[in-house]
């Protein structure tokens, strides 16, 4: 059995609107080891309002209710947001969809990254500065020295996206959430940030929470994938195992993707139906 890092029981997300309150996310419970945990499904299905949560980062007038989310024995619910403030880029960390989101456009990527760094371990400049041109090594960086200079508006959105994992991995954190940390990169520059990100994870024994839409690509990269729809968990599988998945939602995401190895005149229709969102939540919890 893989140690568990985190536990999540019964997480809801909700915001309130004029026709009521809206539920996000409904009831999920899961839990994450050393391991790569994909969360897919379609936009709006929950995923990302599932990391954010994580880390309250949900703002007013949202909702987070839970019986527990668990970092270790530490519930994150009931620590004060001083205390919180320790947890997140310490002990977990999290990447954004898109960088151009998450640099601040009017300073230099090494006040950024020293800043951070400084924030989360309490370093000194000095030693903030050689930890952020260490990372940017790390991630394959040419010329740290150089990237540190520079502003967010310089870099390529690849060149970018390294960055922002070099940045939250700096502190050493314990879990790392990637929200579509390849969704808006080409195909190589992709896999190399696939491949960044996959040896400094399996380097440090780190547990990684990979949220995506592409099934594929999770299939190849994470160990278990959670399939969500409509803010509820409707399947769990091993990744390998993807494409003997059983719920018909998860089937019609599988046959509405391309395949060189089956071409078809026409690719299959995603049907939904109303009832998979009010089934019970599937539990993504490790098999012991």
């Amino acid at each position: 059995m893989s140690e568990q890092l985190l536990d999540v029981q019964n997480l809801w997300v909700r915001f309130p609107s004029r026709r009521g309150i809206f539920d996000a996310v409904r009831g999920i419970s899961f839990s994450l080891g050393r391991e790569r945990l994909g969360i897919v499904g379609e936009s709006g299905s929950g995923k990302s309002m599932t990391g954010r949560a994580i880390l309250r980062l949900v703002r007013e007038p949202g909702i987070v209710e839970a019986d527990h989310i668990n970092l270790h024995d530490v519930n994150l619910l009931d620590l004060p947001e001083q205390q919180m403030r320790s947890v997140r880029g310490r002990k977990i960390s999290m990447v954004m969809q898109d960088p151009k989101f998450s640099l601040n456009p009017v300073m230099t990527i090494g006040a950024q990254m020293i800043e951070a760094h400084r924030q989360s371990t309490g370093a000194g400049q000095s030693t903030a500065r050689a930890r952020s041109l260490e990372m940017l090594d790390a991630v394959a960086i040419r010329n740290p020295h150089r990237v540190l200079r520079a502003y967010p508006h310089e870099m390529s959105g690849g060149m970018g996206q390294r960055i922002m994992i070099a940045m939250m991995l700096a502190a050493n954190p314990e879990i790392l959430i990637a929200d579509e940390p390849t969704s808006a990169l080409d195909v190589s520059v992709q896999r190399q940030v696939l491949n960044i990100m996959d040896d400094l994870v399996r380097e440090r024994g780190m547990g990684l929470i990979f949220i995506s839409h592409d099934l594929n690509l999770v299939s190849e990269f994470c160990d278990r994938v959670l399939i969500m729809f409509a803010g509820r968990i409707v399947e769990v599988c091993d990744a390998d195992k993807l494409a003997e998945a059983k719920h018909p939602y998860t089937q019609g995401l599988l046959n509405s993707l391309p395949r060189l190895d089956v071409p078809r005149d026409r690719l299959a229709v995603l049907k939904r139906d109303d009832a998979w969102a009010e089934a019970p939540s599937v539990s993504g919890q490790i098999k012991s």
